[in-house]
């Protein structure tokens, strides 16, 4: 296996395959103006139209934890930050003050940090967008101080004087209504991710998502984006859903609607799957901390069905101080 480039790319033949396509294509949609404009406008109940007001400011090249951040622009003095999220990640905060701390740094280099006069800087708001599997309220906020240790000695637990909160949206189909009306782009973007998901259940993988682009065209749905990046999009959605991920979500209407291949293979299905995949989940999270996850390593570990060797993976990436320490030994378990 070899490691993944450094711009998360790999020459493989699929030209900008990816480890996300949603988290891709949400950022290939919202790095436009007009999109995150409209995204801003619809958040905080704004009508702002000039364009020259806004500043996209993202790091391109910027990576912490493993991911790049999504979109981040500066409006009238504010400073957002977007990211989307196929899965729940308490380390939002965290990850959010880094990528911070990066802008604020690029943006008073030569200046005067040491002397009288106060250098301004725009007020940051971090909005994280989210349609992972797992149920999750409409709204919620993640914390920084929920990462602190719990106080001890002197300080109480309510002492903190560092707090940074990033306000978590769920755009799953049905969720955040008024707020998919007033943004059509977050909207047809919701619609276009929910039918590879249905479609995905009874065709085949690329027949599903090749059926979901040109529908969204035929209807106006994200259909100039669609039409302008076809391939790379259709790419990103075929690299994401593997064999896996269409059982899963077999296993998942089955167990949840009776909808079955034979209900009795399906419940046993969907035990094996979830089981197995909890243990790859938590692997790949788990090296997601140590940095950019490979392409072939990352379906590595999700077509692993074998749970005994999935556990001996789980303690490896435990301990282990590197992607590619963990990659070492775990050919030792194969």
């Amino acid at each position: 296996m070899r490691q993944e480039k450094a711009n998360g790319k790999e020459n493989n033949g699929n030209a900008g395959v990816v480890r996300n396509y949603k988290d891709s294509i949400f950022r290939m949609i919202f790095r436009e103006k007009q999109a995150s404009l409209n995204l801003y406008n619809a958040l905080n109940q704004t009508d702002y139209h000039d364009l020259d007001a806004l500043e996209i400011n993202t790091l391109e090249n910027a990576i912490y934890l493993g991911r790049r951040n999504d979109v981040s622009f500066i409006i009238y003095g504010d400073l957002n930050l977007y990211e989307h999220q196929s899965t729940v990640n308490p380390n939002m905060p965290l990850r959010s003050l880094l990528y911070l701390s990066s802008i604020y740094s690029k943006m008073v280099a030569g200046q005067n940090l040491h002397g009288s006069r106060q250098v301004k800087i725009p007020r940051p708001h971090f909005v994280s967008f989210y349609n992972g599997l797992k149920e999750q309220p409409e709204i919620q906020r993640l914390k920084l101080s929920d990462a602190y240790e719990r106080a001890s000695g002197l300080r109480s637990e309510n002492d903190c004087t560092l707090e940074l909160d990033v306000l978590m949206i769920n755009i799953n189909k049905g969720n955040n209504r008024k707020l998919m009306e007033k943004c059509r782009e977050l909207n047809e973007y919701t619609i276009y991710v929910e039918r590879v998901r249905r479609y995905a259940l009874t065709m085949e993988l690329r027949d599903a998502v090749e059926r979901a682009v040109q529908e969204c065209i035929d209807e106006g749905i994200l259909a100039d984006f669609l039409r302008k990046n076809r391939a790379e999009v259709v790419d990103m959605s075929l690299f994401e859903y593997t064999v896996d991920e269409h059982l899963k979500w077999v296993a998942k209407e089955n167990r949840e609607d009776g909808i079955a291949i034979g209900k009795a293979d399906g419940i046993v299905l969907g035990k094996a799957i979830g089981k197995a995949e909890g243990k790859a989940e938590s692997i790949l999270e788990i090296l997601n901390e140590l940095g950019e996850v490979s392409p072939e390593l990352s379906q590595e570990i999700m077509t692993e069905k074998r749970i005994e060797v999935l556990s001996c993976w789980l303690k490896l990436a435990v301990k282990a101080e590197s992607i590619a320490s963990f990659e070492e030994n775990m050919q030792n378990t194969i």
